[in-house]
């Protein structure tokens, strides 16, 4: 297989499906987003499962579903914990190009108004910020490039990743 794909990574709000369907239009690419493949395989919604099966339960599916996406020429917008599952993320580097969509805490805590909701993979009693602590060094671990998002807009954002792919 081709590394043809781009794999956004990042923590939740910081835009990867948003900016992902921006992308995918513009190459010319097809748009995954694997919370959603990973709900169509479920059956249930993201917030339901790690309800159900525990935060190291969900981590287990996302992991087992991520790393079984065949794509090509293909935006692939990850969930915020798809760098806690090695295989997964071995797949994506080995299929793809991997884009860290970087937030600073004071804009995901102005965008993040509902973690529970949205389906966060937090532990009990996890606050935001060690959530973001614990996930960056994961996040620069795995990324082949890192865009700032700093205040930029959206069409910035996907005018940065294209300048450096």
């Amino acid at each position: 297989m081709k590394k043809d794909n781009i794999v956004l990574i990042g923590m939740p709000a910081s835009g990867k499906s948003t900016v992902g369907v921006i992308l995918a239009k513009i190459l010319g690419y097809n748009f995954i987003d694997a919370d959603i493949v990973i709900q169509e395989k479920e059956g249930r919604k993201l917030s339901e499962i790690i309800q159900t099966e525990g935060v190291d339960g969900f981590i287990d599916i996302e992991n087992r579903i991520n790393s079984e996406i065949e794509a090509e020429k293909t935006i692939i917008a990850t969930g915020g914990s798809v760098v806690y599952g090695k295989e997964a993320m071995d797949h994506y580097k080995n299929i793809g190009k991997i884009v860290y969509l970087k937030v600073s805490m004071d804009v995901l805590t102005k965008r993040l108004n509902d973690v529970k909701q949205r389906g966060v993979v937090m532990k009990d009693g996890q606050s935001l910020v060690s959530l973001y602590n614990e996930r960056t060094p994961l996040y620069d671990k795995y990324a082949d490039y890192t865009i700032d998002e700093k205040d930029h807009t959206m069409e910035e954002v996907v005018a940065d990743i294209l300048a450096v792919l």
